[in-house]
């Protein structure tokens, strides 16, 4: 298959050629979803609660970052890969910004990154993007403003904060951002974002109008704990799947049942059974 581009993706809008991503952590998933298909796998932020059990996104560092995302870029050839910038890794200056985004496309393989903010961040992102670092933006609920937003909430409910996401989204197109992911907003304003952009629109609970759409791994295969949020599906039970087999290997070895015969080696060769059977002089 074509490797998958910041470029590509351009061109699957004005075709109209829905985009899929899904956030992946580890080597084998990603190579999972490559073989699935999926065009943009991002290696999030959201390593923090999906994989290291944290209440929250802010924890995360930039070295875990770059483990995770090395792990993920290394697997696979055809998907396009995208880093999340970790909090206060670009929020302190753009030089720091652009010194940090460069280190996560040269120590991990990936093709671009992405940070979270709109107009605030837009000299910012036009900084990474004139180092030649492709930069992914992120408006509506931004996880990493939690604590500003007052918790998870859907933004753009009122006529003032639809207009500031919008806004926002214009203001990270100008910057020269390739894509912006929206998330939790009213559907309708997922839709005109789109509409009024060029660039193309990566939805995650922002309605079906996007150019595209993201879910967290974790939340798809049912391996994260709820609530969940009203825009997750899960498309499998990976977790009652998995704690039957759990419970079925427990019984086995138990019981006795493993390892049977087919699971051990054959029996040892005479010159083994002589060193074994050897005694100390």
């Amino acid at each position: 298959m074509e490797k998958i581009t910041a470029l590509k993706l351009s061109e699957f809008k004005r075709q109209g050629r829905k985009i899929t991503a899904l956030t992946a952590y580890d080597a084998p998933f990603a190579r999972l979803m490559e073989r699935a298909g999926v065009d943009v796998i991002l290696v999030g932020d959201s390593v923090g609660m999906a994989v290291h059990g944290r209440p929250d996104t802010l924890s995360v560092t930039m070295e875990e970052m770059v483990i995770h995302a090395r792990a993920v870029a290394g697997a696979v050839k055809t998907p396009l890969v995208v880093v999340d910038m970790p909090f206060m890794s670009f929020q302190v200056s753009k030089e720091k910004a652009v010194e940090n985004a460069g280190r996560l496309i040269k120590e991990t393989g990936a093709q671009a990154v992405k940070l979270e903010g709109g107009d605030k961040y837009s000299a910012t992102i036009r900084a990474i993007v004139d180092a030649g670092i492709p930069v992914m933006g992120h408006v509506g609920l931004t996880p990493q403003s939690v604590h500003q937003l007052g918790g998870y909430k859907v933004q753009g409910k009122q006529s003032e904060s639809a207009r500031k996401v919008l806004s926002d989204a214009h203001a990270v197109e100008k910057a020269g951002a390739f894509s912006v992911v929206i998330e939790a907003v009213p559907a309708d304003l997922g839709a005109a974002v789109t509409q009024s952009l060029k660039i193309p629109t990566i939805g995650i609970g922002a309605g079906p109008d996007c150019d595209g759409q993201i879910l967290v791994l974790h939340d798809l295969l049912g391996l994260s704990d709820g609530p969940h949020p009203r825009f997750v599906k899960m498309y499998a039970n990976f977790a009652e799947q998995a704690v039957e087999a759990f419970k079925s290997y427990r019984d086995e070895v138990q019981s006795g049942a493993f390892p049977a015969q087919e699971n051990t080696y054959g029996a040892r060769g005479e010159g083994a059974l002589r060193v074994v059977g050897k005694k100390k002089e």
